[in-house]
């Protein structure tokens, strides 16, 4: 598709527009964007020490608000409101050991589908291959062809960005700073922007109100392209002022390069603001896919869910109090496990409300995944994921399905294939990971 971005633009910043209907774009050439989610430490599905599935649906087939509503007991309730666009993939599994570490080889794969190295091994171990957001990204020109990749964690030096590969065991960096990854998205280099937000009060549209006002005053714009430009002038000024209601702590540490997601409390908080800045790129076109990675390698994370603070999430996993396998029991940990699967439910719930304001839902596949199946056994089978969105209709959705065991790459040619790219053939992809895999799409997923 020809690139029709538009932008404004004062001095060294430049904000991309939406695609507007008056610019000669349609649904039937509307991109699809993509964007993966990752949770650590598996879900509350059940597991090898007794434990019942309360993740997912109660049967495979159908499903809608009413059906995921009435099953309040399971984590995917939360997602009700999006059931119809929803298509809950369960039987998912990764295609190859670890190289040590449980949590460092299923980060490789999670976006790979792709063997582990031997050399580093152990919790320095890298994915041997592309991940499927990179893979998608270099396919279109925009973001140079590079997919936006965020991060929410600590920096200890153990176990951080495990998620998005340029290539074999190159691993990309991920940017935990939402605030760095604002001012990169609009060109600018120096502290231009965060002088103007957090010192001056302004907004970005206010250097720009002139050329603004121009755009909103053209009569060739339809009423959509109206209401898509003001709700793309009220996300950035929304984005604005979410920075500069943090208390003043906070909002030094966001203008820094260090950024304020490596604290525990504030872990869901940026996450929800990459997530709003992500629809916003997607809104004005500026990349085709991104990855959220939410908390570290192993997630140490102490949630706090309705005013009680829990132990280290991966402590909660493994229901002990050790990262190892032997420690103090902790006393409801499976219940602890299932709020925190409610909470990251409810963040992805966050992006998804945001895709509908910019009314984007189903031109997005949106992917709530893990790099496990389940915590207490460190499975790589069946690992969660989620779809939200139909991809232009190209996926079918309102649905649950079990595939009963086939390696996670299927589904990515699925998902890639969704996006418009194709073989050399003009066919659906169906090569993506390694080549050791049996290849081919999911043609339950297929409408």
């Amino acid at each position: 598709m020809m690139n029709r971005r538009r932008f404004l633009q004062a001095g060294g910043i430049v904000l991309g527009l939406p695609l507007l209907e008056s610019d000669g774009f349609g649904q039937d050439d509307a991109p699809v964007y993509s964007f993966f989610c990752r949770q650590a430490n598996g879900v509350t599905q059940g597991d090898s020490n007794g434990e019942q599935d309360r993740f997912w649906p109660y049967e495979t087939g159908i499903i809608t608000p009413e059906i995921l509503s009435a099953q309040g007991d399971r984590v995917l309730s939360e997602l009700a409101p999006f059931a119809n666009s929803m298509v809950a993939v369960k039987g998912l599994s990764f295609g190859f050991p670890s190289a040590g570490c449980g949590h460092s080889g299923g980060g490789n794969q999670c976006l790979t589908a792709a063997q582990c190295s031997t050399e580093p091994s152990g919790p320095d171990s890298l994915a041997m291959g592309e991940s499927v957001d990179n893979y998608i990204a270099r396919h279109f020109s925009n973001n140079g062809g590079e997919p936006i990749a965020l991060y929410t964690g600590p920096r200890r030096g153990y176990l951080e960005e495990v998620l998005s590969y340029r290539g074999p065991m190159s691993l990309r960096a991920a940017e935990d700073n939402p605030w760095v990854a604002y001012q990169r998205m609009l060109g600018v280099e120096d502290a231009t922007l965060s002088e103007l937000v957090f010192t001056r009060r302004q907004s970005v549209n206010d250097l720009i109100l002139d050329q603004i006002q121009a755009l909103r005053s053209r009569r060739d714009l339809s009423s959509r392209d109206q209401q898509k430009l003001e709700l793309h002038f009220d996300s950035i000024r929304d984005f604005e002022r979410l920075a500069t209601t943090l208390s003043e702590d906070e909002e030094q540490a966001m203008a820094a390069v260090n950024g304020l997601g490596v604290f525990n409390d504030n872990r869901i908080k940026v996450a929800k603001m990459h997530m709003d800045l992500i629809a916003l790129a997607f809104s004005c076109d500026y990349a085709r896919s991104a990855t959220l990675q939410i908390g570290d390698g192993n997630d140490a994370t102490e949630y706090t869910v309705d005013g009680q603070k829990f132990p280290s999430f991966h402590w909660v996993s493994h229901r002990i109090y050790a990262d190892g396998s032997e420690g103090e029991t902790i006393e409801g940990a499976e219940d602890m496990h299932h709020a925190i699967d409610r909470l990251m439910a409810q963040t992805f719930s966050h992006f998804l409300n945001r895709l509908s304001e910019y009314g984007m839902l189903d031109q997005c596949m949106s992917v709530w995944c893990n790099d496990l199946g389940n915590g207490v056994s460190h499975s790589y089978d069946n690992v969660p994921f989620i779809v939200v969105g139909s991809g232009n209709g190209f996926v079918r959705t309102g649905q649950y399905i079990d595939m009963g065991g086939v390696t996670h790459n299927k589904l990515f040619n699925t998902l890639i294939s969704a996006t418009g790219i194709r073989n050399e053939e003009e066919g659906l992809i169906e090569d993506f990971g390694d080549p050791s895999l049996e290849g081919g799409v999911i043609a339950e997923l297929i409408s």
